[in-house]
């Protein structure tokens, strides 16, 4: 489930308990997980050179409308047989190309996460992500369009600069988690896990990267959150009152985190 969503939900909710069959977040094992640094400005290109040597049908994610608009049009003009999906299209307009992409009388569907849940699509074995989702957790949806029924499916993913540095860390604990290859440029970042495993309870469901508690993952993590905010108080009062003084916040704030976590 998507963060803001879970936020909602605790703030609206009493004593909210979430049920998981099997481990949330978890990607199917049935998608062979592919990891390209493509640049921004030659994304659209290779694109056209991956859906060149995929056997349709073929289902290409991105983030926005604008760019799914573009994209198709891109893909009309060098004569692929594609329809597009996204929340500007009406009704009819979507029904149309899903039943046509379906039917097999397109080869390709541009969709934005409209497409990621809720649709199902048994025959595609081909999913790319044009751009990698922020939340990692669409991610997820978006893949599980292909590998379904016992099938095996392919995801490639176009990833660069563009992504920040905490997606990319939850790309890579999921591609770990699924034993997956990892590409160089996910196998350099600079990982908080990297001194140890992530925690795994005894039943095999596996807790952030970071602290090991469940529920949630190494970018949401409370401690991460609270080691990072000391810092800038810190630097801050140094600045502004002498060590002396930072010195007293730091502790009361300690004190703060061991009563409320």
């Amino acid at each position: 489930m998507p963060t803001k969503i879970q936020n909602f939900a605790r703030s609206a909710l009493v004593k909210p308990v979430t049920v998981n069959v099997g481990r949330a977040g978890a990607a199917n094992l049935d998608v062979i997980q592919e990891v390209k640094y493509v640049k921004q400005e030659a994304k659209i290109v290779y694109l056209l050179e991956c859906l060149q040597k995929t056997p349709p049908p073929v289902l290409v994610f991105c983030e926005n409308k604008a760019d799914v608009d573009d994209i198709h049009q891109y893909l009309l003009l060098k004569g692929v047989e594609a329809v597009a999906i996204h929340g500007g299209k009406d009704q009819e307009e979507r029904e149309y190309a899903i039943s046509s992409f379906k039917a097999g009388k397109n080869d390709v569907l541009v969709a934005t996460d409209v497409a990621s849940k809720g649709l199902d699509f048994p025959d595609i074995q081909h999913v790319i992500n044009y751009d990698m989702p922020a939340e990692i957790e669409n991610y997820v949806h978006r893949i599980g369009r292909t590998g379904r029924c016992g099938k095996t499916g392919i995801a490639p993913t176009f990833i660069n600069k563009n992504q920040s540095e905490t997606t990319l860390l939850d790309l890579k604990h999921l591609l770990q988690e699924a034993k997956q290859r990892i590409p160089p440029v996910l196998a350099e970042l600079n990982d908080p896990m990297e001194d140890g495993d992530t925690i795994s309870t005894a039943s095999g469901v596996k807790g952030c990267a970071y602290c090991g508690g469940l529920g949630h993952r190494i970018r949401d993590c409370i401690h991460i959150l609270i080691r990072c905010l000391c810092y800038c108080i810190r630097k801050l009062y140094v600045l502004l009152n002498g060590r002396v003084a930072i010195e007293r916040l730091l502790s009361k704030i300690m004190l703060c985190k061991c009563s409320t976590i």
